[in-house]
């Protein structure tokens, strides 16, 4: 197939990309900065506010895979340029390019989009692209670790250290991003279900308690750890003081807070991919000792 990539150059998307490429499909890509080359790969020069951009991005394209979007703004204008508007100029693109399977990367934020301005803009592109009239389905992937991913990158390196902080106790799932893009690709054949809402994990029923996962940390990086589950005004202040230190490059920002304090972000199992489209591939355990492995021989942990 002929697929059209946005946010080919972040974490899930140039996974998704690997995937694409490693299973013969030909990739359009949009990107603001001059990429590498590699065969059957296409980068557009611009944004998702280029039109022109976006029009060449889905010229003759089979399907769009819109992974783009923002997970981090300092307030709720930005949320709505990255998550929102970005997604309505990608929906128009594909609608004016006639490319009707649409495949959306959404959050499992936007099932609460009460508490967090991110979880709000995510939610309100999800109503976007149920009103568009076109072959959509919507991921809300969990927790996404792997390779690469420098988000999650924080918490090895609290579980090296030994001891690592968690919002308060509560549950969450996980999925490999490998796993992740493997599904964004099965959901662009044709004959695939349409008019989803789909919530992947890695398999658990029930997900992870917060302490599950930090010693599953632990075990990925060779260490015994402590886990401290911290209070919603502790992390309000840690938010805050990251912001303090480390400004636009806070990975912990108040609204980041308000959404890690929700005590339940384990998928919804009526939302499981339909029986025979995909299963989880990678078990979590494994999956985190070979993100750890990559991070040190990368040099990042």
């Amino acid at each position: 197939m002929k697929l059209a990539v946005t946010g080919g150059t972040g974490f899930v998307g140039s996974h998704v990309i690997d995937a694409a490429l490693a299973a013969g499909h030909d990739v359009r890509a949009l990107t603001r900065r001059d990429q590498p080359t590699r065969d059957r790969l296409s980068w557009v020069a611009g944004s998702l506010s280029d039109r022109e951009a976006l029009k060449r991005l889905v010229e003759d394209a089979d399907a769009v895979i819109h992974v783009a979007g923002v997970i981090n703004a300092p307030d709720a204008a930005g949320f709505e340029q990255g998550n929102v508007a970005g997604t309505l100029a990608m929906l128009a693109a594909a609608t004016a390019g006639g490319v009707r399977r649409f495949v959306h990367v959404s959050s499992l934020a936007a099932r609460e989009p009460r508490l967090s301005q991110y979880g709000a803009s995510k939610a309100r592109a999800e109503e976007l692209i149920e009103r568009s009239g076109l072959d959509w389905s919507i991921v809300r992937p969990p927790a996404v670790y792997g390779p690469g991913d420098r988000e999650t990158l924080e918490l090895f390196k609290m579980a090296k250290r030994g001891f690592v902080m968690l919002p308060p106790s509560g549950r969450v799932s996980l999925i490999h991003v490998d796993d992740l893009a493997r599904l964004l690709l099965a959901l662009t054949a044709r004959g695939t279900p349409k008019r989803l809402v789909i919530e992947p994990d890695d398999g658990t029923p029930g997900g992870w308690s917060h302490k599950e996962f930090a010693k599953a940390l632990g075990r990925a990086v060779g260490r015994c750890n402590v886990s401290l589950s911290a209070p919603r005004l502790m992390m309000r202040i840690a938010a805050g003081l990251d912001r303090l230190v480390r400004r636009d490059r806070a990975k912990l920002t108040p609204d980041r807070a308000a959404y890690f304090c929700h005590p339940d972000w384990v998928v919804n199992s009526g939302r499981f991919p339909p029986p025979g489209l995909w299963h989880p591939a990678i078990e979590t355990n494994q999956g985190l000792a070979a993100t750890a492995r990559w991070y040190e021989e990368n040099e990042w942990l």
